[in-house]
């Protein structure tokens, strides 16, 4: 797919994508600026920034903030959040940045085990000595959460067998290959458990449809058929008086440019 049919289908709902579904990920973003060392005066690049959560968190620490993001709808969200931020509509894979601008580059959930060019693209950006930091989806079938996950992957076999190609970076050892092929000095994973939150199964099959992996599933089932898989799903995880508090894993990895 050409960069820029990216926001079809993660355009599409922004608003609500932003508001019922990124929120939920603050503490994913918070602990990717821990691990990176993001702090007052740090030269900062978020790559496939969506609506920008993780920009204005790097911000309110003090951060000179830029970010890219291939969605001209969410990226309108992220500039509104953070307006002194250089926040560029764009293909990650070929970074309109100059070499070694950047103390610090993250990318939450956005380069993929198939986005080894988009690592170096990360890569070249960023100064000697400083750093790259990824977060991605732990193994998704062990999860509370799965029953959810399971409504996004109703695609076609070839839309299946692509997504199994993104997801591989959460094998062992696979994000690590992917930062040394990458020229990068890999650390340790980590990893952080969150949980998506929803008052009831309606919210929660509204929440779902308004991501951008759920367009394809959309596509294929049909709106009618997708809100319905995905309300059943979420009502198997209600609980009465709690509503859906569901766990989802995720994982982080940062590499250092080597001196």
């Amino acid at each position: 797919m050409d960069w820029e049919q990216v926001d079809t289908g993660w355009g599409r709902c922004a608003p609500k994508a932003a508001y019922l579904f990124e929120n939920m990920h603050w503490r994913e973003y918070r602990h990717i600026l821990d691990q990176t060392g993001v702090a007052q005066g740090t030269r900062h690049l978020d790559i496939a920034c969506g609506s920008g959560l993780a920009i204005q968190l790097a911000s309110e620490r003090g951060a000179r903030v830029s970010g890219i993001d291939a969605s001209k709808r969410l990226v309108a969200i992220a500039k509104a959040r953070t307006p002194e931020a250089d926040i560029r509509i764009g293909d990650m894979f070929h970074l309109p940045f100059e070499d070694n601008r950047f103390d610090v580059v993250t990318s939450c959930r956005g380069i993929w085990g198939n986005c080894l060019d988009a690592l170096r693209e990360a890569r070249r950006v960023v100064r000697p000595g400083g750093k790259v930091g990824l977060s991605f989806w732990g193994h998704q079938k062990k999860m509370q959460a799965y029953p959810l996950f399971a409504v996004l992957g109703r695609t076609s076999q070839e839309e299946r067998e692509n997504t199994a190609s993104i997801v591989s970076i959460g094998l062992p050892g696979a994000a690590e290959q992917l930062m040394t092929n990458a020229g990068l000095e890999v650390g340790s994973r980590t990893s952080l458990k969150l949980h998506w939150e929803f008052p009831d199964a309606e919210f929660a099959a509204q929440t779902l449809a308004s991501v951008g992996p759920a367009y394809l599933a959309i596509e294929h089932l049909g709106i009618d058929a997708f809100m319905e898989a995905a309300r059943a799903a979420a009502t198997g995880l209600y609980i009465e008086g709690i509503g859906i508090r569901t766990e989802v894993e995720v994982q982080f990895l940062v590499g250092v440019v080597p001196d």
